[in-house]
């Protein structure tokens, strides 16, 4: 399995604060851009599995929302976060 319990805790301690924060913008936007890479990766290689495309779409979502939410509450949180991520806009 692609996403244990010490891959998530290793995303939320590093952009989260602490293992137990999982409630934070950051560390949702890092677990949701890991679980989006997944399953690109996963789409290059079965280009018929609709199913698993309309998740990503769903996850590409998500994390949009919660940036578009960091970008209206600490414009400098957003910066460290796409900075730290590679995520571009």
């Amino acid at each position: 399995m692609y996403l244990t319990k010490e891959v998530k805790k290793d995303i939320f301690k590093k952009h989260g604060g602490a293992e137990a924060n999982t409630g934070s913008t950051e560390g949702q936007i890092a677990l949701f851009t890991h679980r989006i890479n997944h399953l690109t990766e996963h789409l290059k290689s079965n280009r018929k599995d609709y199913n698993t495309e309309r998740s990503l779409v769903k996850l590409v979502g998500k994390r949009r929302s919660l940036l578009d939410y960091l970008i209206k509450t600490d414009i400098v949180r957003y910066r460290a976060i796409i900075k730290e991520l590679d995520l571009r806009k």
